[in-house]
């Protein structure tokens, strides 16, 4: 074999042990998908009015979600979470305990993270730390016949509203690098997150809900 071919094969191997196999260098981008599991953490208010005591608790909710990142730099990493929003029930709790279902609404979180990504850009696991803001979008709200039937017997159905919020977060995960394309991502994301549902009937409810939010995600690198 002629020297001048030998050199090559041997720089071609070195450069292949060299080069960061699963390296999340600056300007990467990537796509994801999966799960997402929201459940809130509820301390509720008392409704205003004549009936003591009337609180409520928030169901949990799983959706497939998605996300897109962007490699600020080799360890800065801009986390945007995508989703069609997570429905969840509001039933009675306190005086209405065991009662069940008051009303329900979607939940829409359109959410900015940053986060810092530890290790090496080419390291194959990579825990990170994360904090954004979350605006918490409330929309398609409706009360039950039993909040009618609390609030305004024999009259017409009670509406709700929830008002939609901006709110701190905060995330823990990490990614692990399959290959140089593809890696599998979890992470705990707590947003503190307090609303206000207002009736149709003029009562009002303050609730405080700090989700937690739990994702696991398949993606890719670009």
């Amino acid at each position: 074999m002629p020297l001048s071919r030998q050199y090559l094969i041997a720089a071609a191997v070195t450069a292949a042990f060299t080069l960061p196999a699963f390296a999340q260098q600056a300007g990467t981008w990537s796509l994801s998908a999966g799960v997402t599991r929201i459940k809130p953490s509820v301390d509720s208010g008392t409704l205003t009015g004549n009936i003591p005591n009337v609180r409520v608790g928030v169901s949990n909710d799983t959706r497939v979600t998605g996300a897109i990142n962007y490699m600020a730099t080799e360890h800065l990493n801009l986390h945007l979470p995508l989703g069609l929003g997570f429905r969840h029930d509001v039933t009675g709790d306190g005086t209405l305990a065991g009662f069940g279902k008051v009303a329900e609404t979607k939940a829409l979180p359109i959410t900015l993270i940053g986060q810092y990504r530890f290790f090496e850009a080419e390291a194959r696991f990579r825990p990170y730390l994360g904090a954004g803001l979350s605006y918490v979008r409330f929309y398609k709200e409706k009360g039950s016949t039993l909040l009618t039937a609390l609030t305004n017997p024999g009259g017409p159905p009670t509406g709700v509203s929830f008002k939609s919020k901006l709110a701190p977060s905060f995330q823990v995960g990490g990614v692990y690098n399959l290959n140089d394309k593809w890696f599998v991502e979890g992470s705990y994301t707590k947003t503190l997150l307090k609303t206000r549902g207002t009736l149709s009937t003029g009562q009002t409810i303050d609730v405080v809900l700090d989700p937690n939010c739990f994702t696991l995600q398949l993606g890719y690198k670009f």
